[in-house]
């Protein structure tokens, strides 16, 4: 049995300004996110795990008639409230399951999930589904948090030896490195890869941002001259492009992959 909250509206955890690599991570996962999924007029896009719907009102603006789905009233309710408040063309709003899409086969050009997929309960079967509503020749695009990063490896182990050889207790609470509790899949590469390839003919795995959450770096980036500190995260970003693995985020894409009895 599905056991969920769905009057949850997220505001708790939404991004905010907190450090300069937390916006530029969270910037730039948005930005390639939704630039892979080619927003123009007279395309459909469709943005599963909408939220708020400030990704799929970014998508509108483009020309693109832009369908947002979302489980939760709250949040959908929330959304609506600030397309009212917005200029431009607005999305449209449905609720629905991110692995049960109420959409013909083939119904967009292309679907976008960002930083949602490992809330899903079945993430498998949501890329599945993805997958089959959008066109043959479409894109399906995924954002994932990446729990095996270079950042979450290091500051496992700084804390890891601070508490069994140092004597140092670890702060209390979650560290970055934990999957949070509302999360029902820890990612690596690997586990992200397996599970697109299975509904997808990947042709993107991008990193995007290395060392978010490293001890000391936010408080660095802080007070070093602003000039520095954005040249330091785009160079580190460089980096994880070529380097997924290692990389806060991983954004992959592709086209859906059809079997040979497929007519979709």
């Amino acid at each position: 049995m599905r056991v969920v909250d769905l009057d949850r509206d997220m505001r708790d955890v939404i991004p905010t300004s907190t450090s300069p690599d937390s916006d530029y991570l969270f910037e730039q996962m948005t930005h390639r996110t939704l630039d892979r999924a080619r927003g123009a007029p007279g395309r459909r896009v469709l943005d599963v795990a909408s939220g708020f719907g400030q990704d799929a009102r970014a998508v509108a603006a483009s020309g693109a008639l832009v369908v947002a789905a979302e489980p939760s009233a709250r949040m959908s309710a929330l959304a609506r409230l600030q397309d009212a408040q917005a200029t431009g063309p607005q999305p449209h709003h449905i609720r629905g399951w991110a692995d049960g899409l109420p959409f013909a086969s083939g119904s967009f050009d292309a679907v976008f999930c960002k930083g949602a997929l490992d809330h899903f309960d079945t993430p498998a079967e949501a890329i599945a589904e993805m997958a089959r509503v959008t066109r043959r020749d479409g894109r399906v695009v995924l954002a994932i948090a990446n729990f095996d990063s270079l950042s979450c490896r290091v500051a496992r182990a700084v804390d890891t030896y601070s508490e069994r050889f140092a004597g140092r207790p670890v702060p209390r609470g979650r560290r970055h490195y934990d999957v949070p509790h509302d999360h029902f899949t820890r990612y690596d590469l690997d586990l992200m890869r397996e599970q697109a390839e299975e509904s997808l003919v990947l042709d993107l795995v991008e990193g995007v941002s290395l060392g978010w959450g490293l001890p000391r770096w936010s408080r660095l980036a802080r007070r070093l001259p602003a000039w520095l500190t954005q040249r330091a995260l785009e160079a580190f970003d460089a980096v994880a492009r070529h380097w997924p693995a290692g990389a806060d985020v991983v954004v992959l894409a592709g086209r859906p992959r059809r079997s040979s009895s497929s007519s979709a």
